[in-house]
């Protein structure tokens, strides 16, 4: 989380901006992100730039030579493009600079025309009209310290915060100690192909390439896997072009040359795709009910419903290769909802699939954007069932207070709740007192497929002794009288002075 003074800036920069009359707030976070990538893209190519120098070697990067396609003020703006110098210059050169040359030229980065940061920055339009209002914005956003990519993200989601819709569509509100804690309980491989279809800001895929960089180091020393990484591991649907255009900034600046980010509704018939990946990672909106008409008829075979939580389920069962691995947050109606549909597709997942656990979270995790009691459901998509006993666990906290303010505290599950589902076979003989334990399936079925974690918690309760009502009136009387005692002591020694 960040701190306060960094909330102060932030709110600063946002005051700015609203107060010069930039008052849509998507289009305020699509502004600022323009201006993190660029610095986040001059400090990147700084570091490789001094790690060159150390080792001897010669580095070509992104700036190392101008494009041949610049014209005359182009090619006079080249040496001020860089943050380090951008951010120097006088507000109107400043501007100048921005409009002409800076933001034509990230443009063209992807690369090939159909990669998809081409694709959705092609349409990208910079905005923020005036040369004093940029010069205030880049000199705040300077300020703010951002080499840690956890801080960058923390920023990242201190701005998303400040929309409007934020809890009502779902789409950007997955914390993202929470994404980085799935991810490091699915521990992606160098051979997985991976996808989020309702990416947002591209927070899971971005977190399950960071986890892959730090565990994998050597994929990179394979020329097959290191062109998986970069072209065909990453993928991503959202039907905001907007969040499309974060989400492969996001993805470029953290190192993944083409990631497939495509514009699509994932429900929709026009997505046909099947047993295609071998991992999904998901906070899909809970944005209440579609028409059946929009909805693709196969989702519907599984469980015919209108709510979304249940469709991208059957979606994920879809997509999902035999031996696919999934983790998804779910409302918690979606683990006891007595519907048929929300019967049937947790006996689909149970009774034909693999089930492996439930995470039940604390309704506070999203909160100040929402109040509602998550879980997270973690199968292996196998078609043939294998659902033995499914491990529980019951998450009190997450390392901050479950109040609007989400103060940080010492208390904090995670670690815990991943090293307790690395070692599985530790959790056999815990008893359901404990905060994690294993159901087994033939239990579940007889509960009627209730995921509820309540439904198997089991509560001890200690006996304790009470005094008999006339010991308790006994006390109460022999109270009285000392108060009457010391009323009467006050009474003389008030009257002895008068």
């Amino acid at each position: 989380m960040i701190t306060g003074e960094i909330k102060n800036k932030i709110d600063g920069i946002w005051t700015t901006l609203w107060t010069d009359g930039n008052t849509n707030p998507l289009t305020n976070i699509e502004q600022l992100t323009y201006l993190l990538f660029i610095k986040g893209l001059d400090e990147r190519e700084l570091r490789k730039e001094n790690e060159a120098t150390f080792l001897g070697l010669e580095y070509k990067g992104i700036f190392s030579k101008m494009p041949d396609d610049f014209n005359e003020l182009q090619k006079e703006h080249w040496p001020k493009m860089r943050w380090t110098q951008f951010k120097q210059l006088p507000s109107e050169e400043m501007h100048l600079v921005m409009v002409n040359t800076i933001f034509p030229f990230i443009k063209t980065l992807g690369g090939k025309e159909d990669s998809a940061f081409s694709k959705y920055m092609k349409d990208a339009s910079f905005l923020i009209n005036k040369p004093a209002t940029l010069q205030k914005v880049v000199t705040a956003l300077d300020s703010i310290p951002m080499e840690d990519r956890d801080t960058q993200g923390d920023i990242y989601e201190y701005l998303l915060s400040k929309l409007q819709t934020s809890g009502t569509n779902g789409q950007f509100r997955t914390p993202r100690h929470i994404i980085n804690m799935i991810v490091e309980l699915m521990k992606p491989t160098p051979e997985d192909t991976i996808i989020d279809p309702a990416m947002g800001s591209a927070g899971f895929i971005v977190s399950a390439s960071e986890y892959l960089r730090k565990n994998h180091q050597d994929l990179f020393l394979v020329q097959g896997l290191k062109e998986h990484f970069h072209n065909t591991m990453f993928y991503g649907n959202d039907m905001d072009i907007t969040m499309l255009r974060i989400g492969a900034m996001n993805m470029m600046l953290h190192g993944v040359d083409a990631p497939n980010i495509e514009y699509r509704d994932s429900l929709s018939e026009d997505n046909n795709e099947t047993e295609k990946y071998t991992l999904v990672l998901a906070n899909p909106p809970f944005k209440g009910s579609l028409d059946y008409e929009s909805v693709s008829n196969d989702l519907l075979k599984v469980a015919k419903t209108k709510k979304t939580e249940l469709l991208f389920l059957s979606l994920i069962l879809r997509i999902l290769k035999p031996g696919g691995r999934a983790a998804v947050i779910v409302p918690e109606g979606v683990l006891f909802g007595s519907s048929n549909a929300h019967k049937a597709i947790r006996k689909e997942i149970i009774d034909k699939n693999k089930l492996e656990a439930i995470i039940s979270m604390p309704s506070g995790v999203f909160k100040p954007y929402a109040g509602v009691s998550t879980a997270i459901i973690i199968f292996t998509k196998t078609g043939t069932g294998g659902t033995d006993n499914i491990w529980f666990y019951d998450m009190k906290t997450d390392g901050y207070s479950l109040d609007d303010k989400r103060t940080p505290l010492e208390a904090n599950d995670i670690g815990d709740i991943i090293a307790r589902f690395s070692n599985l076979q530790d959790e056999i003989e815990r008893k359901r007192t404990e905060q994690s334990f294993f159901v087994p399936v033939d239990e579940i079925r007889e509960q009627g497929y209730d995921l509820s974690i309540n439904k198997y918690k089991e509560i001890e309760y200690e006996e304790v002794t009470y005094a008999s009502p006339n010991e308790i009136l006994n006390k109460i009387n022999d109270l009285e009288k000392d108060i009457q005692m010391g009323l009467k002591e006050l009474e003389g020694l008030f009257n002895a002075n008068l």
